[in-house]
């Protein structure tokens, strides 16, 4: 329930607004996630600080996701070497199958993950797709409802890899 309402709460400090990232100084702490993997074992938020990481919530009848999930692929693909960490969340129910088969369609090369059985991630999101933006430190930096293009992912997800290069060169600099 802690969880619930920590995940709950971040989304909708930062759903709905339009534009770019939220300033550092008004990011709020992602709840820590420990989820069940596909392939086996547990994905950990705790295990990305220091990384951006993209927490994309899909489903295998999910049109829309269907449309985004190839942009989010070649973003692992060409961002992960600089920092970047994308877990896809399935919402489906009923099973592994549909989402074994969605993954192998995919060929997704980024681990795919279950919220916990009875989990508000299934209930609690305003709709599917729905992506969070976690920054270096694990704050929420932003959150996407519907589907998103690779290149607003690309340009949001360069803006925070590059806030880690500022803070290296800004502490170098003193």
């Amino acid at each position: 329930m802690i969880a619930f309402a920590g995940v709950s709460w971040a989304w909708y400090s930062v759903t709905g607004r339009s534009g770019g990232i939220t300033p550092m100084g008004e990011r709020r702490v992602m709840p820590e996630l420990v989820m069940r993997q596909l392939d086996g074992g547990a994905w950990r938020m705790a295990e990305h600080r220091g990384q951006v990481v993209l927490v994309n919530y899909w489903a295998s009848w999910c049109g829309p996701c269907w449309e985004e999930t190839p942009g989010l692929i070649r973003l692992s693909k060409e961002l992960g070497p600089q920092g970047l960490a994308v877990v896809g969340v399935a919402v489906d129910e009923g099973g592994t199958a549909k989402v074994k088969k969605f993954v192998e369609e995919f060929r997704m090369p980024y681990p795919v993950a279950f919220p916990e059985p009875g989990s508000q991630m299934a209930y609690g999101m305003a709709g599917v797709p729905t992506t969070i933006l976690v920054d270096r430190m694990g704050r929420v930096a932003k959150t996407y409802v519907g589907v998103v293009r690779q290149s607003d992912f690309e340009k949001d997800v360069q803006e925070l890899l590059g806030e880690g290069e500022r803070k290296v060169v800004s502490s170098i600099g003193r």
